[in-house]
């Protein structure tokens, strides 16, 4: 039988339906509000902060921040492309003793599933490929105002009022979300959006718009701000806009043919049973224990992580990684560290970091499910504040880097009988016959000055980042203070 229909359900049914027209004309309202329909591509510029993501001095501190003279970025709507230019500078810290900052030039491409670099203009242009920005600069284009309501208009967004305005959602490739909200104007306030990092999993990127004006005929922000991991990564004042601007974002041939490199890992001895791996940007170094094996250091991402795991297999093919010592939190020296909590290692690191990785990685991994995320082991940490001994049948002395203006939870290992020192950036060799700094750079006086309050007998640096292994006499050298003539 059917009920009759209440003036209350009537008029509650009615006023659903004028909100649902609403919301849904609101979209095309903000793509007419914003010119979206004649822009196929938009050219933007300002001055600003640039912070650089996962290289925060202390994990209860923001990203470190760099003075921005010029942000120029011309995207291509139509083609999914983009180019980025930055002139920037490290802002000074009062706090921390840091190498004098230089100016960088930055050049940054994207089209389609292709990114690359290319150097400033006064070098050779010779593209270098960056297949592993492409998610980042992706989601940079689809989070200006245009690119978000065109991407909306062509992912079939939903749309809900809010109180002041309205939230538009929607998914790109069917992996990508992206949560924006229009004003009562009609303009976008604020795009949030996730991508993989592979320390901080899906991580939350916000950019929260302010300010609209009109620039030449486009109705633009002046005001753009943005955040990664919760930090600030972006904060802008735009001073022009131009609509369809000419630029060609073809990519060359040489990064169109392009194929990811292979991850190679090469063992050096050192020692009995100790044992330099290089092939990449960042080294490790797996130390021999009676039943087991200590490795230093797991960079980069989940990639490098199995490769060592390989190679250590080789080396050791009865010793399974029991402990892995962590340089420091930047995410390119603890990218890999998951591999090894989910491996059965122990995760070695100073007490300042242990509760950042457990609430880091206790975030969700869906959008590059690493092995950690499928079998949800729990991390086991060992921490330490001024030091830390490991070993059996060979004796590891990790210490804490004091008082350095790279990072507070710092540490360098240091195998006594073999006399070998272990660490990552407060130091990096350069190449033989290079010249000398004309400046000491003050992580690697730091560094000396730690040996030195240590009382370290250091025959060997094993260098985490660099071409060699190199000698202390090769540190004072790099620091001014000349070199000694050997003991023995």
């Amino acid at each position: 039988m059917r009920r009759p229909t209440t003036p209350q359900l009537t008029l509650s049914v009615a006023l659903l339906a004028a909100a649902f027209a609403t919301h849904a004309a609101s979209l095309q309202e903000a793509a007419s509000t914003l010119g979206v329909d004649k822009t196929q591509a938009i050219e933007f510029a300002g001055t600003g902060h640039w912070f650089q993501f996962g290289q925060a001095p202390n994990v209860k501190q923001p990203w470190p921040r760099f003075d921005v003279q010029k942000y120029v970025a011309d995207i291509d709507y139509a083609k999914g492309a983009a180019r980025i230019q930055i002139t920037r500078l490290q802002s000074d810290d009062p706090q921390r003793r840091r190498p004098a900052p230089t100016t960088q030039w930055l050049d940054q491409y994207v089209n389609g599933k292709l990114a690359w670099n290319l150097p400033p203009v006064s070098q050779p242009q010779t593209a270098t490929p960056q297949l592993a920005a492409v998610e980042e600069r992706q989601a940079e284009i689809l989070s200006t105002p245009q690119g978000f309501i065109k991407a909306a208009l062509a992912n079939q967004a939903s749309s809900k009022p809010l109180k002041n305005g309205v939230e538009i959602r929607f998914t790109v490739d069917g992996k990508y979300q992206y949560v924006g909200t229009l004003n009562a104007g009609n303009e976008v306030e604020k795009i949030s959006t996730w991508i993989d990092n592979p320390v901080l999993g899906d991580t939350l990127v916000e950019t929260e718009f302010a300010k609209y004006k009109d620039f030449g005929g486009v109705r633009f922000p002046s005001e753009i701000v943005r955040l990664q991991g919760g930090h600030p990564v972006l904060a802008l004042r735009i001073n022009d806009v131009k609509a369809n601007p000419s630029i060609d974002l073809t990519p060359p041939d040489s990064v169109k043919n392009a194929q990811a490199p292979a991850i190679t890992v090469t063992a050096d001895k050192l020692a009995d049973g100790v044992f330099y791996l290089t092939g990449g940007t960042h080294h490790s170094v797996a130390i021999e224990q009676k039943d087991h094996i200590v490795l230093v250091e797991a960079p980069l991402n989940e990639a490098r992580s199995q490769a060592l795991i390989a190679k250590v297999g080789e080396l050791f093919p009865s010793k399974p990684i029991k402990y892995l010592v962590n340089s420091h939190v930047h995410f390119d020296h603890s990218g890999g560290l998951r591999t090894f909590v989910d491996a059965g290692a122990t995760i070695v690191t100073h007490k300042l970091n242990a509760p950042y990785y457990q609430k880091a990685w206790a975030n969700p991994h869906t959008l590059n499910p690493d092995a950690l995320a499928r079998s949800k082991k729990a991390p086991r940490f060992e921490t330490f504040g001024d030091k830390l001994v490991l070993g059996d049948s060979r004796k590891i002395e990790i210490h804490s880097i004091a008082n350095s203006g790279h990072n507070d939870g710092f540490a360098l290992v240091y195998l006594p009988a073999e006399k070998i020192l272990i660490e990552a950036d407060a130091y990096t060799p350069a190449a033989a016959g290079v010249p000398l700094p004309a400046s000491p750079n003050p992580y690697s006086v730091n560094l000396y000055n730690n040996i030195q309050r240590l009382k370290l007998d250091v025959d060997k640096i094993a260098a985490l980042h660099g071409p060699r292994v190199v000698s202390l006499n090769d540190l004072r050298a790099a620091i001014g203070l000349g070199t000694v003539a050997s003991a023995k």
